[in-house]
């Protein structure tokens, strides 16, 4: 028992790291419809420009406002420049138009800042951490502990706030909230910004983890499964599908694995995605789209 509390609580805990990339999806789907495939272009390019900074002997804190900076304006810039032009558009129109910034992104990023590999030390030890009898990584409750007041931040700012107010308006009916004043422009690129910013952490973290390097983008597939079963519009589902997938596929790499011959870890998320969208395709906290015909 204590094993296996051990692999889940592991499985948990990175589970959060795959919600940080997938709260970035939620927030721009939530305000506009977009499935933004570029996130996880974004997420390489705020890594790489931080690394880079420091790279060449710029101050932690300054190379992290300076990354942030630079995301938030990449954001808008995004904003205004595709999806803008792009509204009323179908939505697989807006896909491939992520799709194919998600290229020119990382084109940017390389010519940027070159194309090698770097390694990003945050200060964290990524070492045993014995709590309650169980040995936990330190970097794993560290990211567990940013994604819970990342979290907390946004629902509060979603919630608590006239823009946030102003989004859930859009988020329910875009022309009904048009009629009322608000600016849907405005939302937009507070919503870009905000997931610039998400971005950002979620690659400093994932950089940590993995190092800097281009595959880093990938991370946008193990985001799929998250979305799928937490629901495309809620920053909570985002949350738990992101626990649900890590906790299962360390529980399925370690119990199940052996009797198949083992590497099931990573194609048994999308497994379980597979029965959601059978059973539930709206996900767990996903709101049901109805539409007339």
């Amino acid at each position: 028992m204590g094993f296996f509390l051990e692999v889940l609580a592991g499985g948990l805990l990175a589970g959060v790291m795959y919600s940080l990339v997938a709260i970035g999806f939620v927030l721009i789907y939530k305000a506009s419809g977009v499935f933004n495939f570029a996130q996880g272009a974004m997420v390489l390019f705020a890594a790489l420009t931080f690394v880079s900074l420091l790279e060449r002997g710029v101050p932690f804190w300054l190379s992290f406002v300076i990354t942030l900076l630079a995301m938030v304006a990449l954001a808008l810039l995004i904003e205004r420049a595709v999806l803008r032009p792009l509204v009323n558009r179908p939505p697989i129109t807006l896909f491939m138009a992520t799709l194919g910034l998600s290229y020119v992104i990382e084109g940017a990023a390389q010519a940027l800042w070159g194309a090698q590999v770097h390694g990003l030390d945050l200060g964290i030890k990524d070492e045993p951490f014995e709590f309650a009898g169980l040995l936990l990584s330190q970097f794993d409750l560290f990211a567990a502990a940013t994604a819970a007041v990342l979290v907390t931040t946004l629902s509060l700012l979603f919630s608590k706030t006239r823009i946030g107010l102003s989004l859930r308006a859009v988020a329910d009916d875009p022309l009904a909230a048009l009629a009322i004043g608000i600016r849907l422009q405005r939302i937009w690129a507070v919503v870009w910004a905000v997931a610039g910013f998400v971005g950002l952490v979620a690659g400093l973290l994932w950089g940590a983890r993995l190092g800097v390097q281009f595959s880093l983008s990938l991370i946008v597939l193990k985001a799929l499964p998250v979305l799928i079963i937490g629901g495309f519009t809620s920053i909570g589902g985002a949350i738990v599908g992101g626990l649900i997938i890590g906790a299962s596929e360390k529980l399925a790499e370690v119990y199940i694995g052996p009797l198949i011959g083992g590497g099931i870890e990573n194609w048994f998320p999308y497994v379980l995605a597979l029965l959601f969208l059978l059973v539930r395709p709206a996900g767990l906290f996903g709101e049901r789209a109805i539409e007339r015909v």
